[in-house]
């Protein structure tokens, strides 16, 4: 299944009143582009680290406004980080400044800052690959990522737990770490099911990830004593809605049931509580999980919130302290901060490889437990 492609002069998507004119979406997904490192990593911001996570939600954001090859780099420098065990680190330093123990690397390698290996950093890369192909139809390049995607899903579901959680990640050491974050096995279960359309149109039946989605599913919804105690964190709240675990009505209910402990009316929502901060990467994201529940005027609402953290340069600041010395914190502007808006304001503009992947319609479910243990 692939889907139309449009150029990078054809971003209307991109334009909703009140986030973005077709201007500032310009300057925006440019400002992305500019901190896209000549080997196709994207960091944080120029001088600081990239996680893979979030390396490839703005790479997802550039596919998003039609910036196929600067996306195609960054699943490129994905595929040749890899590391033999299917993993990615969980930070590397920006090739392009000395990270903390030492200095650049002359042969342009990728230094690791940090070597534990997170599992839904793994994972995402599946979302992201799959998204891309959506956007451009390139078999060659879904040709070239399936090993990549079977290697790293292979590698996460190997910390899959007896009851169907996640455990978190690997240290640097290679010691399993099995408790499970509700977060970040929401993120999981999207990219699993991300990997197994990715499996499907390559013909090439994973049954074993069809049982693993099932099961992790399951205990996402119906086990939350499996996971440890975030509550206190806003994407523990919407990411069980935003991975596609919950729908429906059990989707409505936890939303309804959080939403004055989190959304500042205005301002954004907060990243955790009780601390007086809102953050734009948050805020988008549950802008996203609105609209996978057909709640697009609350989601426009939350993005137009949040235009106070947009800089002249068209990135966004990454949170604001809304109390006593109030102020941008921290002193940054991220390009996965503009990556989640541009991608929220895709999804609700009918960017068709981003509704694919968030809608998730036409994902595979896989298959749940018979049993309710």
């Amino acid at each position: 299944m692939t889907l139309p492609r449009r150029g990078p002069e054809a971003t209307e998507h991109l334009v909703l009143p009140g986030v973005l004119t077709a201007e500032q979406a310009a300057r925006t997904v440019a400002a992305v582009l500019a901190v896209q490192r000549p080997d196709g990593s994207i960091p944080w911001f120029h001088g600081h680290h990239l996680d893979p996570w979030d390396h490839t939600e703005a790479a997802m954001a550039l596919d998003a406004a039609g910036e196929d090859e600067a996306a195609a780099r960054a699943y490129a420098w994905l595929a040749r980080t890899q590391n033999e065990d299917g993993s990615w680190y969980a930070a590397y330093a920006d090739a392009g400044a000395a990270p903390a123990d030492g200095p650049v690397r002359g042969d342009g390698a990728a230094v690791a800052t940090d070597r534990s290996r997170e599992t839904n950093f793994c994972a995402y890369v599946a979302v992201g690959v799959w998204h891309h192909y959506l956007a451009t139809g390139d078999d060659g390049f879904l040709d070239r990522m399936w090993p990549v995607v079977h290697a790293a899903m292979e590698f996460v579901l190997e910390l899959q737990q007896p009851g169907g959680q996640i455990g978190w990640k690997r240290e640097a050491d290679g010691t399993p770490v099995d408790d499970a974050l509700l977060t970040g096995c929401s993120s999981v279960y999207q990219a699993l099911r991300c990997a197994l359309a990715i499996a499907e149109e390559r013909e090439e039946p994973q049954p074993d990830w069809e049982l693993a989605a099932g099961a992790l599913a399951h205990a996402i919804r119906s086990h939350p004593e499996r996971f440890l105690d975030k509550g206190r964190y806003s994407m523990d709240w919407y990411y069980p809605v935003l991975g596609g675990a919950l729908t429906g009505e059990p989707a409505t209910a936890r939303i309804a049931e959080g939403w004055d402990r989190f959304v500042v009316p205005g301002l954004g929502v907060r990243c955790v509580l009780p601390n007086p901060w809102v953050t734009g990467g948050e805020s988008s994201e549950l802008a996203l999980a609105l609209w996978v529940m057909g709640q697009s005027d609350r989601a426009l609402e939350i993005l137009q919130s949040i235009q106070h953290l947009r800089a002249d340069d068209g990135l966004y600041w990454t949170g604001y302290v809304f109390e006593g010395d109030v102020a941008f914190w921290p002193d940054e502007r991220t390009s996965w901060t503009a990556g989640s808006l541009l991608l929220a304001v895709a999804a609700l503009g009918g960017d068709e490889a981003t509704t694919a992947v968030f809608g998730g319609e036409r994902l595979p479910l896989g298959l749940e437990p018979d049993c309710c243990g």
